[in-house]
């Protein structure tokens, strides 16, 4: 689909924006004198409050009139300006997208920000349906073009040109988590990785070998009992001189059984999205090469399959990490923290990372605590915990801090290994982040960021976020980037 800025009024459909302070705008004079008026009594007769997604259809009759007119309600813009106007975007495409129409017109408020309202609309306009193979004609898309109209065209540009670089990062960890896990397997999903080597950035692949000689015997354990080759993917964008870089961190478990300790056979479907803090991570890297980032991070995610067969970890299995601690598998299904431990020290040990932030759909438990509207985040450093909280404020890629504490470390403990990999039903989420811990070094400061509450959800969500995943994190990693990790 194409999105464009322009100065002037062009496509079959024209939206505007309304807010609950001004019901309707002057600005739909511009399409017929007199209109306002005529639409203030409509909107007043159909019970038109400018609420947010609300809207109040128009069919003009004149020559040269478009074809149709939607008022749309953004709510009070006061409360979240970019969010209101992020999903006013959203709303604007998701009544036209099937609408049997090919292009539509959307009006804004006038200023730059207004780039906000395309942001929304391209995310909202996203589409997972290569598999179906009978939608009938009105199931499909006939929107190809959204035009911008606004009166700065050149800061408008400017505005949306970075944004529309985070739109294509959400996209791909949409498109990575959508796919199903007979498509995407470790082996396929570093070479989607590695073809992003086209737009700059550097892209090593480990394989299982190269692993063992490392030393990352937890992350290979998990893997063990699936057919497929476990793999670890690193990705280098370097913009930023000779500065330390950022190091990101993303669990890519591509299919998650469970393992010997096997999940319940409902919704096991969903753990094809078990992969969705390396899609954040991935998504993330593909942003910040788009807009040419000026800083150094590198993003390393690894991929394995936890499968159930007779090769297989058991419960019981002790396993030397590749920091040489060692974990006792009580529960297979605690298998997220067992990869991130060896990329989290292998990013240490080979990148020197000024920090580092971790993302995975870790424990059920945060959907305990947080529900489906934040992340929880685990932090051992205040100024990084506050930067991913305000980053996550800007883009509306919610974060909410949880405790650590040396008293949780009491629930890992181990009688034959190091500790184990689970703590129990008490803080499950706390105890996950506090084994991840274990594996940061001295100094260095570190976040973890537990997306299984916001990785996908099913039934109503907001009209940006039309697929079964949402592909949160790229916003907020590249946000935190931007504001913190950028050279200005």
């Amino acid at each position: 689909m194409k999105f464009e800025i322009k100065d002037s009024f062009v496509g079959q459909v024209h939206v505007i924006l309304a807010d609950e302070e001004n019901l309707i705008p002057d600005s739909v004079n511009q399409i017929a004198d007199g209109l306002s008026e005529k639409l203030k009594a409509l909107a007043d007769k159909s019970r038109f409050r400018a609420k947010a997604g609300q809207v109040l259809e128009y069919t003009p009759m004149g020559d040269g009139d478009p074809a149709k007119l939607l008022i749309i309600g953004a709510g009070k813009l006061g409360d979240d300006r970019a969010r209101s106007l992020e999903e006013f975007g959203g709303y604007a495409v998701k009544n036209t997208l099937t609408s049997g129409f090919t292009s539509v017109c959307v009006v804004g408020t006038g200023s730059a920000d207004d780039a906000r309202i395309l942001l929304g609309a391209r995310l909202a306009a996203y589409r997972f349906d290569k598999y179906m193979t009978k939608l009938s004609d009105d199931q499909k898309p006939s929107l190809e073009s959204v035009t911008l109209v606004t009166s700065d065209v050149t800061a408008t540009r400017e505005a949306f040109e970075p944004l529309d670089a985070a739109a294509a990062g959400t996209e791909m960890a949409r498109d990575l988590m959508n796919e199903p896990p007979n498509v995407l397997y470790p082996e396929s999903y570093a070479g989607r990785i590695k073809e992003m080597e086209s737009i700059g950035l550097k892209v090593t692949i480990l394989g299982e070998k190269e692993l063992e000689e490392l030393g990352m015997l937890s992350l290979l354990g998990v893997g063990q009992g699936s057919v497929k080759e476990s793999k670890v993917a690193i990705m280098e964008w370097n913009g930023g001189g000779d500065e330390a870089p950022l190091a990101l961190v993303g669990k890519g478990v591509c299919f998650d059984s469970g393992g010997i300790s096997i999940k319940p056979g409902p919704n096991m479907q969903d753990m094809k999205g078990d992969m969705g803090g390396s899609a954040a991570v991935v998504g993330a890297m593909k942003t910040l090469a788009l807009r040419k980032a000026k800083a150094n991070v590198v993003g390393l995610v690894g991929l394995v399959e936890n499968m159930p067969d007779g090769n297989a970890s058991r419960p019981g299995d002790i396993v030397k990490t590749m920091s040489g601690q060692t974990v006792e598998n009580q529960n297979t299904d605690a298998e997220g923290r067992l990869v991130l431990c060896d990329v989290l020290w292998y990013a240490q040990e080979t990148y020197k990372p000024k920090a580092i932030v971790d993302l995975a759909t870790l424990t059920g438990a945060i959907i305990v605590s947080l529900g489906h509207e934040n992340a929880g985040l685990f932090s051992n450093d205040d100024d990084l915990a506050s930067q991913l909280t305000n980053a996550g404020l800007e883009e509306g890629e919610t974060v909410w801090r949880l405790p650590l504490s040396p008293k949780y470390d009491k629930l890992l403990k181990s009688q034959f290994a190091d500790m184990k990999n689970i703590g129990g039903p008490a803080a499950g989420s706390i105890t996950a982040a506090q084994f991840l811990k274990r594996f940061i070094k001295d100094g260095v400061a570190w976040a973890h960021i537990d997306i299984a509450g916001v990785a996908w959800k099913s039934g109503d969500k907001s009209p940006i976020d039309p697929s079964w995943a949402s592909g949160f994190g790229p916003r907020l990693l590249d946000r935190l980037v931007k504001d913190n990790f950028e050279a200005k």
